[in-house]
């Protein structure tokens, strides 16, 4: 298995080839980075990078658009809200370097329960980690003020995140993490043609299967104020990506 390099992380030799797929998520994370169509996180996020935490003083804030990463022949997708301020938008790399026991570490935990991940935590770009069958991507790409993008800005990053999909020809499961995510990942089957009767109610741990789409699992996201309340346990957590695994017959 081989993954496309998160942003700032090392790029594959030049001398191993690349494949079609890797060529063409490797262009697309190249515009994703670059991207500048909103101002208010763009600058938002510029400011986060100059300010920074104190824990990470001595630290270079990534401060851009963060890409997808993982396997380039996932089954299953991972759709989380955004990057964190001191998150992704520090280490370019989405659900990576929240803190000990922060929603990265929470979500690799459960992921390399279930064999989708090689280690049980997500610190730094060059950490080790490494996706099985799992591709991680966001419906924002910049770090919103108070984790609240706008509709807008959520429209914004659409694209990016339709260029991912399209370029994941295996893809068979969405996991939405949250709500947005979940409302999203309707979006995009609408987008195909997808459109059950009546809206689909949000529910953790609940499959949606819909007859021309991908099968959808809901989750909470598992974000402090989630996983410190109880309202998201690991147990939950690991469930919920075991019936996503199931969907593709994974190992």
């Amino acid at each position: 298995m081989r993954s496309v390099p998160a942003a700032g992380a090392r790029v594959v030799r030049r001398d191993t080839p690349m494949s079609s797929d890797m060529k063409t998520l490797t262009l697309i994370r190249d515009a994703i980075v670059t991207c500048e169509r909103c101002p208010r996180l763009r600058q938002y996020c510029q400011r986060i990078g100059r300010e920074k935490r104190a824990a990470f003083r001595d630290e270079t804030y990534w401060a851009r658009p963060v890409p997808g990463f993982g396997d380039p022949q996932a089954r299953i997708l991972l759709l989380g809200l955004a990057p964190g301020a001191h998150g992704g938008n520090r280490t370019g790399r989405v659900f990576t370097g929240d803190g000990v026991g922060g929603s990265g570490d929470f979500l690799m935990a459960a992921l390399h329960a279930n064999g989708l991940a090689n280690q049980p935590f997500s610190r730094a770009i060059n950490d080790g980690l490494e996706l099985r069958n799992v591709w991680i991507a966001a419906v924002a790409r910049c770090a919103p003020p108070e984790n609240k993008p706008t509709p807008r800005e959520i429209a914004n990053c659409g694209p990016h995140l339709r260029a991912e999909i399209a370029a994941l020809p295996n893809l068979q499961v969405y996991v939405a993490l949250g709500r947005i995510a979940f409302d999203a990942c309707w979006r995009l089957l609408a987008e195909r043609g997808v459109r059950p009767r009546a809206r689909p109610a949000f529910e953790h741990g609940r499959v949606y299967r819909p007859a021309g789409g991908p099968a959808i699992v809901a989750a909470y996201h598992p974000s402090r104020q989630n996983t410190h309340t109880g309202r998201l346990t690991q147990a939950m957590m690991r469930t919920a990506l075991r019936r996503a695994r199931g969907l593709v017959g994974t190992s």
